[in-house]
């Protein structure tokens, strides 16, 4: 094994007698035969991981292991300043490496060594450090830095929500570049410490469990501190900051129930507790379809009433936009959110355009809800969602197996996607398309995954050659053919959930 020690520019080279001899990088050094092994120079990390919609999201060279955020937030003036120190592993030899981030650096410090930095495209902080790190070198990164988040924009938008109260780091596929430096692509998940200093009655809520009660400090101020031990991909770690009352509970098998309310939702909170209140119960039921739960902790926000738009699967506990309680209480976008802990939080996409894997999973948990509350099963929604778009209608052109990174959230990603679920169910039989689903969950756990390997697995698993099927419902424009004995001439009618899982996608689809 080859390693660099301290000095910068020097190269070691390992030969057969066990003798280290140095050299400048690049040179040949000779061996115990008298030929000379050329050693590579490092090289810069790649500025992407090369995702096809979105090929400088993530970053090459380097893999994380942990994040430790520790935030400064003054709602006011929605001032942030932070230092986030990134626990990392080198996947070659580097002479610099980027981090995907917005705000206004200080300072970066690379293994206690102070590091030079530039800017790169967009979002992409370059990272000379003062030494040239080796592969299988543990890295620890520190980056000190201040900024406005929501006068950050990037083509005119900030993923960073400033509200009357606080504030809301929620969005997919990023978020992070606005509040902490990182990797950002779901290929690298890291665990996560997060803290934030607050004005004392300010609460702040993120993902999974606090190690220790809220810790006050100097100038009326409240330290807020979460920790999430589980593999989290970043647009998946999240901030709620502002007024909330936080409810906490524990489910039968003593895991903690953390929710959280707006104080702004006035008349919506008995909705927005009437569906979220239920979130145990839900993660119950889904767990008897696709495994067990995969987190340490569960639980949902309801954020303000000038907030976002949309709900997010922020993991361990989802984010939710007002919009969804205006109506009353509506547990299916509840039960949309937490399907996604196991498809798209623990099972994430390897790549963007595999993203019908978390929406038409999730939307296809509704459907089972449906069935289970008994307001319609999956074949009458499936029956109605077909019927809802004429042939000629745009929806039927949008591919939900790569729908094209301008199209990534279309409403066909979700329709389409749980219906070609439902096609693989009635293709496959419910004895195998119920083994499949935990099968997938448990293959890819805290992982990644591909259409390709959903469907090799749902072959092994079925015993058929589903090519066909895949290709029709998830990579072909048009309107697919299902006319069967079992349809008929008359339009089916709405399945009784069919109001409240419409009136959830229309704000779910919210890019």
């Amino acid at each position: 094994m080859r390693r660099v020690l301290t000095a910068a520019t020097a190269a070691l080279t390992l030969t057969t007698a066990g003798t280290m001899l140095a050299g400048a990088p690049g040179q040949a050094a000779p061996t115990a035969w008298g030929r000379p092994t050329v050693t590579a120079a490092p090289q810069p990390g790649a500025p992407g991981l090369g995702d096809t919609y979105f090929p400088d999201y993530g970053n090459g060279g380097y893999d994380v292991e942990h994040y430790d955020v520790r935030l400064r937030y003054e709602p006011t003036t929605d001032r942030l300043t932070g230092t986030t120190t990134i626990l990392a592993t080198a996947t070659q030899d580097l002479s610099s490496f980027n981090l995907d981030f917005l705000l206004d650096v200080e300072s970066v410090r690379v293994n206690g060594w102070e590091a030079s930095t530039s800017t790169a495209g967009v979002h992409e902080l370059v990272v000379t450090p003062a030494r040239t790190i080796t592969r299988g070198q543990q890295l620890t990164i520190v980056v000190r830095y201040a900024g406005v988040p929501s006068q950050t924009l990037v083509g005119g938008y900030s993923s960073w929500t400033r509200t009357a109260d606080g504030a809301l780091a929620v969005n997919e596929p990023e978020s992070a570049w606005w509040w902490f430096p990182s990797n950002d692509h779901p290929l690298d998940k890291a665990t996560f410490d997060i803290s934030v200093s607050v004005p004392t009655g300010v609460e702040v809520i993120s993902n999974g469990v606090q190690p220790r009660p809220p810790l006050a400090e100097a100038g009326n101020r409240t330290r807020w501190i979460w920790r999430t031990t589980s593999p989290t991909a970043t647009y998946l770690a999240f901030l709620a900051i502002g007024q909330y009352d936080i409810v906490t509970d524990t489910t039968p098998g003593g895991q903690p129930v953390i929710n959280a309310y707006s104080t702004s939702l006035g008349a919506l909170r008995p909705a927005a507790r009437a569906s979220i209140e239920r979130t145990a119960e839900i993660i119950d039921w889904e767990s008897g379809l696709f495994g067990p739960y995969p987190f340490e902790a569960q639980g949902g926000v309801a954020g303000p009433v000038d907030g976002i738009g949309f709900a997010l699967e922020t993991q361990t506990r989802p984010v939710y936009g007002p919009g969804f309680w205006r109506r009353g209480a509506n547990t299916y976008v509840v039960v949309h959110e937490n399907a996604h802990q196991w498809f798209g939080d623990s099972v994430s996409v390897a790549e963007w355009r595999n993203v019908w894997l978390n929406e038409g999973f999730a939307s296809y948990a509704e459907w089972l809800w449906s069935e289970e509350q008994g307001e319609g099963t999956a074949q009458e929604l499936f029956d109605f969602t077909y019927d809802s778009y004429p042939a000629d209608d745009e929806f039927w052109q949008v591919l939900p197996g790569d729908p094209g990174a301008a199209q990534v959230f279309d409403g066909a990603v979700y329709d389409r996607g749980a219906m070609a679920l439902h096609q693989l169910r009635l293709a496959v039989g419910d004895d195998a398309f119920f083994e499949i689903l935990p099968a997938w969950t448990t293959a890819h756990r805290y992982g990644n995954g591909t259409t390709a390997q959903f469907q090799a697995l749902a072959e092994d698993i079925s015993g058929l050659d589903l090519d066909e099927l895949f290709t029709t419902w998830l990579f072909t424009a048009g309107r697919p053919d299902v006319a069967s004995a079992a349809r008929t001439a008359t339009p089916p009618a709405a399945p009784k959930s069919w109001a409240k899982i419409r009136e959830a996608h229309e704000l779910l689809s919210h890019q």
